[in-house]
């Protein structure tokens, strides 16, 4: 497809960051490769920032594979400029700005991506502040309402409350009336979950998050819990649930193997649910995409929830803001600029 109004150069060539093996050693470095070919259904972006994620660092490690057909270029999320269409694309035009979630190639200049998963920028967010917002919006959204359909009134416990997930998880639940509990690993890192619009933060450090929700509740348990640590807290999750609660594992950095009692999980008629977004069809994501545009970016427009973002660096660092991730200490999200 002839791409308009691009530099020649820039129509075979970009900047992007990738994937270098050497032995054992996997990093990341800066090169060029091809520009990529819009498909139909499919946009031009020229990005001009990329969220950074914890599925970037599995994928460098060699952990997280892309899906078949999907850019090996990491980055899962970017915003950006629409710089061409697909024919049989109505819904956007050429200079649109737009975040989008995508399976891959967000460390780059430009990104193919299906114009379903596009989502308009937030009246009065920045480009670099719309970065941050797909990957983790996506995420919650379709996991906390669509699948465990938490309803105004409920106890909701996320754990990891500073991560890009938590911050995003912690806000949606509030604006959507439900009881925010959320655990993190130091008083200040609680502190920051309150100051976010929970209700309770947990330090799971120096406190049994069970026994502490279990207080929080008058022994009822929440209704609703979102862990990406799994390990041992899947047991532990059982026993903090509230009868017919709903449990989503979407991570385990704890570990994916654990022994546990299932008892509770027959007696309290308990759901538990795995899930990953990466994989799924582009209409799964085009549906949230839409449910997003229509029920959650009004609340940016208002001020009822925000973007909360620890650190902004350049394309070219992107190996040192995958460190500060593995680093744990920020709050937020990771964000790289394009040039």
């Amino acid at each position: 497809m002839t791409l308009p109004d691009l530099d020649p150069d820039l129509a075979k060539d970009m900047q992007a960051i990738e994937i270098r093996i050497d032995g054992e050693n996997r990093c990341l470095a800066a090169g060029k490769v091809a520009m990529p070919e819009i498909a139909k259904g499919e946009v031009l972006v020229r990005i001009h920032a990329a969220g950074v994620n914890r599925p970037d660092l599995m994928q460098v490690a060699g952990m997280y594979p892309p899906p078949p057909g999907a850019s090996e270029i990491p980055g899962l999320e970017l915003s950006g400029e629409i710089v061409a269409t697909a024919p049989n694309v109505t819904q956007w035009k050429i200079g649109d700005r737009v975040c989008a979630l995508v399976t891959g190639g967000g460390y780059a200049q430009y990104a193919a991506v299906p114009a379903a998963q596009c989502l308009p920028v937030p009246a009065g967010l920045s480009m670099t502040e719309a970065a941050s917002l797909p990957e983790t919006f996506f995420t919650v959204w379709h996991n906390v309402f669509d699948k465990a359909g938490l309803k105004q009134g409920e106890t909701f416990l996320v754990h990891g409350g500073t991560s890009g997930i938590g911050t995003t998880a912690i806000q949606l639940a509030k604006a959507f009336g439900a009881r925010v509990i959320t655990t993190a690993s130091t008083d200040e890192k609680c502190q920051a979950c309150l100051d976010l619009g929970a209700d309770i933060a947990i330090n799971y450090k120096t406190q049994d998050f069970v026994e502490q929700v279990k207080t929080a509740t008058n022994g009822k348990g929440a209704d609703v819990i979102l862990d990406m640590v799994a390990g041992d807290y899947v047991s532990r999750n059982f026993k903090a649930a509230a009868m017919e609660g709903r449990i989503l594992i979407i991570a385990f950095l704890n570990g994916p193997k654990a022994e546990t009692n299932f008892t509770p999980l027959l007696l309290k008629r308990l759901t538990l649910m795995g899930s990953t977004l990466r994989a799924q069809p582009v209409a799964n994501k085009g549906a949230i995409a839409g449910k997003l545009r229509q029920q959650v970016w009004p609340l940016f427009e208002n001020g009822t929830i925000k973007p909360v973002i620890y650190q902004t660096l350049p394309m070219n660092e992107a190996q040192a803001a995958l460190d500060i991730l593995r680093g744990g200490a920020h709050v937020g999200k990771v964000v790289l600029e394009v040039p």
